[in-house]
């Protein structure tokens, strides 16, 4: 007997040890599940701020585009892998280590989006050019929505080539963005596959963007047309085509959808020492090419060189209006998917259009394609099926937004043109992080935009408060807050849910909001101690002053001469009829050129605005 109950002993507590262990399991997974899950929610809210703030600086692009339009008329002078890059070289590099540089046996597709953000925008594009020269037939790149000289000035491609190229830089600008609109806008391939920047609209003709005269448009956000010139004739040399107009054969090769001119073939590779001697004589040409080029655009007078309307009996086939073309590319270049079925105004980019899996479905019909690659935003892992898995969104940047926020990705397509993925981080610090380290370092830096943009909007923010402080006590509810700052903002953010890391605890669920908003411009303000009205207004027009400055600087290099400003003021004159004579512009130059060198650079120009706004 004293056996059995030692024995029964044993058992209970091996039992209750083993359900012990059991419950500590469960609680441990709970815990973990719930870790993992705030820290998704935080990586979320994190991805929509950095998002928001992005789309509302295109927005802002967009919505300022007529502006620019009016500046660039009068100051500027004439002129099978698929991945998108954004300036980012180490992504290149690592993409072609991973699966090989191209060759007649490795074709690429490249799906725009080579320039802006990045610091070597210039590097990529002189590695992608020379790979397109010397294996034209498997090198193919897309037109996407950064390559437009518009979008450069903003976003910094077009102070990226003035720095590295101080003498030649302007002349570099004019070829580059020639290229640019002669980019094609789509890649077909095996007639089932089509690849595009941004996306479609419900209605988008494929037919029609074959025979647009795509390097009319040299900007799509300004939605004007370039005139014909005997410049379109030397461009159109690039593809060793001798005719004016150059319409792709119906019969030429189906890697590529015939929206580009096709390139001229390259020779049999068998032969090296041929092949070695066409590769010299192909890049020769191109060099007088560009010479050829440069001395038409230099001679050139300083006529405007856009018109707004290009002229019906220059296209061949059907007479679209030049709005219809305009809209056509505009949707390629700009638009983005939705779960939702139909078709509406991208409002939160200001360009391009929503499209449901409807559009899509009838796309797909209609010209009997197997499914859509896209790129244009930003994903998490690199890459992202929606519409039932018939759009497939690559993002070859990574780190994008901040080191650890994404992953870059590329799809390689095999002959069955099923997509396989490779993903990867270039960066190497973003390899040491755990995800806690990485999604809070992320954090980090999404915030501090995030109350820079609030910080910017101080003035309507304030208005926006006492419209719910009825008594005037200094203090609103948190919810009011919530709503408040949305209304001013519109970013589409949840902020009762970011609240905790905008606003401090209050025991009474109200807030003190000028005092807020006082720590904030404490954050912002600078070692010189602007005034914080100045400092907000400064914040929130930077961007548009320094695209400003960039159009009015001619020759791009970084400082405005007198005779700029003075053209500059003269044409202002005359538009808002105002009479200014030459000494009072010479006087105006003159107090804003503050260290009297004789030219005005970018801190003197924002000196200017500051002290015009402190006047008021």
């Amino acid at each position: 007997m004293g056996s059995s109950s030692s024995v029964n002993a044993n058992y209970k507590y091996s039992l209750q040890k083993s359900e012990n262990a059991f419950k500590a399991a469960v609680l441990i997974q709970r815990w973990y599940r719930r870790h993992v899950a705030r820290l998704e929610m935080r990586r979320r809210c994190t991805w929509r701020i950095f998002q928001s703030i992005e789309y509302a600086c295109e927005q802002d692009q967009i919505k300022l585009h007529n502006f620019f339009s009016y500046l660039m008329d009068h100051f500027t002078p004439s002129s099978s892998k698929e991945r998108d890059l954004h300036g980012q070289l180490d992504d290149l590099f690592l993409i072609f280590y991973k699966n090989g540089l191209p060759s007649p046996s490795k074709s690429y597709v490249f799906n725009g989006d080579f320039v802006d953000r990045g610091k070597q925008s210039l590097e990529i594009l002189i590695i992608l050019f020379t790979f397109l020269l010397i294996y034209p037939k498997e090198v193919h790149l897309n037109r996407g929505n950064h390559e437009d000289h518009m979008v450069n000035l903003r976003y910094g491609f077009t102070k990226e080539v003035m720095q590295k190229y101080k003498v030649h830089g302007k002349k570099i600008l004019k070829m580059i963005h020639n290229v640019f609109c002669w980019l094609p806008l789509a890649t077909l391939i095996d007639q089932k596959v089509l690849i595009i920047h941004g996306g479609i609209s419900d209605t988008t003709d494929l037919d029609m963007l074959e025979k647009i005269k795509r390097n009319k448009f040299i900007s799509v956000l300004r939605g004007k047309a370039r005139k014909e010139s005997n410049t379109n004739v030397e461009i159109q040399e690039i593809n060793g085509e001798s005719k004016v107009e150059a319409e792709p054969a119906a019969n030429e090769a189906e890697t590529s959808l015939p929206l580009q001119p096709r390139p001229s073939q390259a020779p049999s590779t068998a032969n090296k020492l041929e092949f070695s001697r066409w590769v010299r004589q192909t890049v020769q040409e191109q060099i007088e090419w560009c010479r050829r080029l440069v001395d038409i655009s230099e001679s050139e007078e300083d006529e405007p060189t856009y018109s707004s309307m290009v002229s019906l009996t220059d296209l061949d086939g059907p007479c679209w209006t030049r709005q219809e073309e305009w809209k056509q590319i505009l949707d390629i270049l700009w638009s983005d998917p939705m779960p939702q079925e139909g078709c509406t105004v991208n409002t939160v980019r200001g360009g391009g259009c929503y499209f449901g899996p409807d559009v899509t479905g009838k796309i797909l019909e209609k010209y009997n394609l197997q499914f859509l690659i896209r790129s244009h935003e930003c994903k998490q892992e690199g890459y992202e099926f929606c519409h039932n898995r018939k759009v497939l969104t690559i993002f070859s940047a990574s780190n994008y937004y901040e080191i650890g926020s994404n992953r870059g990705a590329y799809v390689k397509l095999g002959p069955d043109l099923v997509p396989h993925f490779v993903q990867y981080q270039a960066n190497k610090t973003a390899h040491t992080l755990t995800m806690t380290q990485r999604i809070s370092r992320v954090e980090e830096s999404a915030f501090r935009a995030l109350r820079e943009k609030l910080f910017a909007h101080t003035s309507a923010l304030i208005s926006t408060f006492k419209t719910y402080d009825k008594d005037n006590t200094g203090r609103i509810t948190l919810s009011n807050w919530a709503t408040a700052v949305e209304s001013v903002l519109q970013l589409g953010l949840p902020w009762r849910m970011l609240r905790p890391q905008l606003v401090r605890s209050t025991v009474d669920g109200t807030l003190e909001y000028k005092g807020w908003l006082d720590d904030l411009a404490l954050e912002q303000r600078s070692q010189e101690h602007i005034q914080s009205s100045l400092l907000e207004v400064i914040y929130r027009n930077r961007s548009n002053l320094e695209t400003i400055f960039r159009i009015i600087d001619r020759d791009h290099s970084g400082l405005i001469s007198f005779e700029e400003f003075h053209q500059t003021w003269k044409l202002f004159s005359s538009h808002m009829n105002i009479e200014l004579t030459d000494d009072g512009i010479n006087d105006l130059v003159c107090s804003i050129d503050f260290n009297k060198d004789g030219n005005i650079d970018f801190n003197e120009f924002l000196e200017a605005f500051r002290l015009v706004r402190q006047s008021q």
